[in-house]
């Protein structure tokens, strides 16, 4: 049995700016068989065409993002300080070279059909809505274009409605 219980939106209480930024979380979704997770401490969570929503960025390069893309749903998985190593070897090194799971003792768990991290505090499991590429005209300071993308590497924006909240 889970030692997850399901919370609305309205009752995480969570300070999501220690949360994203602070403690980071870890992105995962699955393509095929194969599952993929990587940190990320951009992203947030709010309400977006009347509904509950978390938003992350990928860069293009990053091998996460094929996952996602392939993908109808992903999960963010976050851990309130905890797992600090393992998610920094998730943040530093390529799921194309490296076996995330094995390398950290992390595993996989799953809503549905959903991947996300068991040792995880909280999850939230989201459902796809929308994805844009970051661009160069929409920049209105071009200080943080010129600080962020020197290699004009820009994220893709995803927003995806948030299906469950998973306590411990």
């Amino acid at each position: 049995m889970s030692e997850f219980r399901k919370i609305s939106p309205t009752q995480w209480e969570d300070n999501v700016f220690q949360s994203i930024d602070k403690d980071w979380m870890l992105i995962t979704a699955k393509k095929g068989d194969a599952v993929n997770t990587m940190t990320a401490s951009w992203g947030g969570v709010g309400i977006l065409w009347s509904k509950p929503v978390a938003f992350v960025f990928l860069r293009p390069q990053r091998y996460t993002r094929e996952f996602v893309d392939a993908a109808d749903t992903l999960s963010l998985s976050f851990f309130k300080g905890e797992q600090r190593k393992a998610l920094t070897l998730c943040g530093s090194k390529s799921g194309r070279d490296v076996d995330k799971f094995g390398a950290t003792g992390l595993t996989v768990a799953y809503e549905g059909k959903t991947p996300y991290i068991g040792e995880a505090k909280v999850v939230l499991t989201l459902k796809k809505l929308f994805r844009q590429q970051l661009a160069s005209e929409s920049f209105l300071n071009a200080q943080i274009e010129a600080e962020f993308y020197p290699d004009k590497d820009y994220h893709y924006m995803y927003v995806a409605e948030i299906e469950n909240i998973l306590v411990k």
